[in-house]
């Protein structure tokens, strides 16, 4: 193959005149003249040449590098031969469908070894196998295109990136044996052949997989510590059955933090908790901890759900003024069948009735935490026996090619249709969400049920309540009606005498230091005996020690002796609520 013939057809050269000898290259020579030393025109600018003068380029320039090569004239007039051997880069010539060999340039013959011309590919270049190049020199012979592969790893160890570059069928093949495609390139004929250019890319290879594997340690990093500030284990409240699921993103993704809570209240009562910290890494997931560990400090207050966020917000700003947080805060009450909640930019609560229609709780919606200057408001939303309550981050219905209120329509049709318990739900959701290994945000999910029971099942939840009218003849009344709820429901003689010790003493109390409307409640689950006393007075009671000379103050302090907890809280319409607990026996 003569190599002359395949240079003339390349980009940016001209063809040399050929030798008699077909197998050598002829030098390249300048096409004009030298200018006779010293010569000039009167102004001094333009040289003077001398006629018949010439100039062999291969000889002046033998040696030198081809960016020390100046003018678009002697560019014109290297062989293309001089060009490619003097390139750092590796560079290789094949030609025909089963690639032989025409040439490899200096780089490349140092690189990997010396190329016998004429030997087919296959045979005398293995490095092209191990490079997966065989099959797309096929495709660029074939197609006319070229085709590039970026940083592929040789056994050597060294990896580059190859581009493989069509060349045209030499002019002096017959007419023949070329054909071509659409566009004008020859194609498909014994002559056609194949241009490789590689370059050496081992270094950023090698601080790419440094960076990767740095990205990696410090997903796993935050995975890490994400899962380790998330519940171990759900508090599993008496009236509602509770799973969650939390998938950090794919690889390519950064860990965020995403959390989500139970908590129990105390005398039946559930707070629930969804958030997000818009970032992404240890940051986040620190940042997302301090702000769990904040809820569940506020939460024991046992304040309204919109006093917590207000509370969170200002927290949020002193943790870290450059992050800010979506969170969702409600609260179940069993007596009341519904949820009370408050959200700080959060998306809203979905809850699915037994027949599958699905609500989504709108406004109070405020902004963010940690931004300030907002006071949030409580809002409610039905939670009847039997419906499914669904919390949840913008990792399950954000996608960037739609609208997030497309994700949270998906998300209601997907929840119509889901039953099961609370982990197949989840599950479910997440698979009809189309959330994968490789998400590109982390998700969180906490599915809330709040199960109808009937049968055997029933018998063991009860409520009775009654309204203490009247002056001090209100005790004698409570205890009568204490008495008899706890005979009914069959508790052991030494619970029912506790439980009646405990009402007594919460109704003296709210007769003394409460105002009306007063009212004895009695609740029991499967697990626990729940005494509350509610009045019209917002002031909360506290225990202490009272002095062998005083006359009250015991109360409280009775109570929290006897049962397994107790507390306080403030009532919507400007009350209190005084409850305790007694752990049912197994």
């Amino acid at each position: 193959m003569n190599f002359t013939r395949w240079s003339a057809r390349l980009p940016g050269t001209r063809r040399a005149a050929a030798r008699d000898d077909r197998s050598s290259v002829p030098a390249a020579r300048a096409e004009y003249a030298r200018p006779e030393p010293g010569a000039g025109s009167a102004d001094g600018n333009t040289p003077k040449t001398s006629p018949g003068a010439s100039a062999d380029i291969s000889q002046e320039t033998a040696g030198r590098p081809v960016d020390q090569l100046s003018g678009p004239a002697l560019l014109e007039d290297l062989s293309a031969r001089e060009i490619l051997g003097r390139l750092p880069a590796l560079v290789a010539l094949v030609h025909g469908p089963d690639h032989r060999i025409a040439y490899v340039n200096d780089a490349y013959a140092a690189a990997f070894g010396p190329r016998p011309t004429g030997a087919t590919a296959a045979e005398a270049m293995p490095e092209l196998d191990e490079l997966s190049l065989l099959p797309l020199m096929d495709q660029v012979l074939r197609s006319g295109t070229p085709r590039t592969v970026k940083s592929r790893k040789v056994r050597s160890g060294n990896s580059y990136t190859v581009t493989c570059t069509p060349v045209a069928t030499p002019a002096g093949l017959p007419a023949s044996g070329r054909s071509k495609n659409k566009s004008g390139r020859n194609q498909g004929s014994e002559g056609g052949g194949v241009l490789l250019y590689a370059a050496d890319v081992t270094d950023h290879a090698e601080a790419a997989e440094r960076l990767r594997t740095s990205e990696r340690r410090h997903r796993e990093t935050a995975v890490t510590l994400q899962r380790s500030l998330l519940p171990q284990e759900l508090e599993q409240p008496d009236d509602l059955r509770i799973a969650a699921t939390y998938q950090p993103g794919g690889t390519d993704a950064a860990v965020g933090g995403d959390w989500y809570d139970v908590i129990t209240l105390g005398a039946g009562r559930t707070a629930l908790v969804i958030g997000d910290v818009m970032g992404r890494g240890v940051r986040a997931a620190a940042v997302m901890g301090q702000l769990r560990t904040a809820v569940r400090a506020y939460a024991r207050l046992d304040l309204p759900p919109h006093e917590v966020l207000q509370l969170l917000d200002g927290l949020a700003a002193e943790i870290d003024a450059s992050q800010i947080a979506t969170c969702a805060y409600a609260v179940h009450d069993p007596n009341e069948g519904r949820l009370v909640y408050a959200s700080a930019g959060h998306l809203p609560i979905l809850v699915r009735d037994q027949d599958g229609t699905v609500h989504r709780a709108e406004d109070p919606t405020g902004p963010p935490l940690g931004t300030g200057g907002w006071i949030h408001t409580s809002g409610t939303i039905a939670l009847p026996p039997g419906s499914t309550a669904v919390l949840y981050t913008d990792g399950l219905v954000e996608r960037r090619s739609e609208d997030i209120d497309e994700g949270v329509a998906a998300l209601e049709r997907a929840l119509s249709g889901a039953n099961g318990a609370p982990q197949v739900v989840c599950d479910r959701l997440i698979r009809s969400l189309g959330v994968t290994a490789e998400h590109d945000d982390d998700v969180a999910v906490l599915v809330v049920q709040h199960p109808a029971r009937t049968g055997t099942n029933a018998e063991l939840f009860h409520n009775a309540s009654l309204d203490l009218l009247g002056g001090i003849e209100a005790a004698p009344r409570a205890r009568a009606f204490a008495t008899g709820v706890l005979t009914s429901w069959r508790f052991p003689v030494e619970l029912c005498d506790l439980g009646v010790l405990a009402a007594s003493e919460l109704v003296a109390n709210s007769l003394q230091h409460g105002i009306p409307p007063m009212r004895l409640g009695l609740r029991r689950t499967d697990r626990r005996l729940i005494i509350e006393v509610t009045d019209g007075d917002d002031h909360l009671p506290r225990r202490r020690r009272a002095e062998p000379a005083d006359e009250s103050g015991r109360g409280i302090s009775i109570v929290a002796t006897i049962a397994s907890s107790w507390g306080s809280r403030r009532t919507p319409g400007g009350g209190k609520a005084v409850w305790c607990e007694f752990a049912l026996p197994r």
